[in-house]
């Protein structure tokens, strides 16, 4: 049997096989609004076999938007569509996952197709906020370092988002704590260079992340998993490592969080990444060892072979795919087929399977 389509059971939540959509910015809202785009989008994956639909990097604030196209929770009227969405994603046998986020200072640019470009605030833009007030590129607006007051905002956005997040009806939420959005910027000594309680040591870079966790958990349903995305390392001397992520792993772990995904990189521009197929799944077994926690592995998976082998080897415990889902929305099912593992099919799409051979 397939271990990529072996069952995976988490608290009360049980995903049919390994394999997720990673979330992926659309940049396709009107002031935070889903729309039928993200219907389409997600729901076709969802019909396409996948475990897990985890939706894009929602923002728990308005200005912790990466641009003004983001999907976001911070205004009960986003919650009527999102139902929606999510209530198609659950009809078609998978589970419905959210990403909570704030971009902190990559905050109020142009979406990738717009030229992706700050906008600053003579033009509409907002402020951007940060550990620390130096802007991600070097030409952008400086960021306003958030004080105790901004902080606590912060931290009370994410419980407000993560209540409408059960009011929508998902059964997951994923905290993206990587990729040198906000939390990153606070873990980071790349960018957090404060010499208050929220800077400096490791125990106080990871303050922000862990009193996140903390309020999230408060008002998540005990029966539904907690994630966290995090960067396993900045890719540069001095900054965040992998043995930092193992360190922090086993505090989220204390703090109920059921898998860390483990991706890399992000927090500053012009850092070389070496990147291959798989380059961050050995960061993701490395986490798995050392601290029992379940992991996601993510990041140039792109076959049936590789994600079994990934799985099968025990090297992560999902999969999490994102090129490979805009490429191919109904990947499980053609995976399924490579792997010779027998899966069900939509009844309205039975009559175009292929049998095994």
């Amino acid at each position: 049997m397939s271990s990529l389509f072996t069952p995976l059971k988490i608290k009360a939540i049980e995903f049919k096989n390994r394999l997720a959509v990673s979330p992926m910015c659309e940049y396709s809202s009107v002031d935070g609004f889903a729309n039928d785009w993200h219907l389409v989008h997600l729901g076709s994956r969802a019909v396409g076999g996948a475990a897990l639909v985890i939706q894009e990097a929602t923002a728990v604030s308005a200005e912790g938007r990466i641009t003004p196209d983001d999907l976001g929770l911070y205004n009960p009227d986003h919650i009527g569509k999102l139902q929606q969405i999510v209530k198609f994603i659950h009809d078609n046998g998978s589970v419905a996952g959210i990403q909570l986020a704030h971009a902190g200072r990559k905050a109020s640019h142009a979406s990738p197709w717009k030229g992706g470009n700050q906008i600053l605030q003579k033009n509409g833009g907002w402020p951007a906020m940060s550990s620390t007030a130096a802007p991600f590129n070097e030409h952008d607006e400086p960021a306003i370092a958030l004080d105790e007051a901004g902080i606590e905002k912060v931290i009370n956005d994410f419980k407000s988002a993560t209540k409408r997040a059960v009011e929508v009806g998902y059964k997951v939420v994923e905290i993206h704590a990587a990729h040198g959005y906000l939390i990153h910027q606070f873990l980071s000594p790349l960018c957090n260079i404060r010499t208050d309680h929220y800077g400096g040591s490791f125990e106080n870079r990871v303050r922000l992340l862990l009193a996140i966790v903390k309020a999230v958990r408060a008002v998540w349903p005990d029966e539904n998993p907690l994630f966290v995305r995090i960067s396993t390392t900045d890719w540069k001397e001095g900054g965040w490592t992998i043995e930092d992520s193992v360190r922090l792993t086993g505090l989220l772990k204390s703090e109920g969080v059921d898998l860390i995904d483990c991706s890399s990189g992000g927090i500053a521009p012009k850092i070389h990444i070496p990147v291959e197929p798989g380059y961050q799944v050995p960061y993701a077994e490395q986490i798995r060892n050392a601290s029992g926690l379940l992991t996601a592995a993510v990041g140039l998976i792109t076959s049936a072979k590789q994600a079994e082998e990934i799985v099968a080897g025990g090297k992560a415990d999902m999969v999490f795919l994102a090129r490979e889902f805009l490429r191919d929305p109904y990947f499980p099912l053609h995976a399924a087929l490579q792997l010779h593992h027998e899966l069900h099919w939509p009844v309205q799409y039975e009559r175009a399977k292929p049998k095994l051979t």
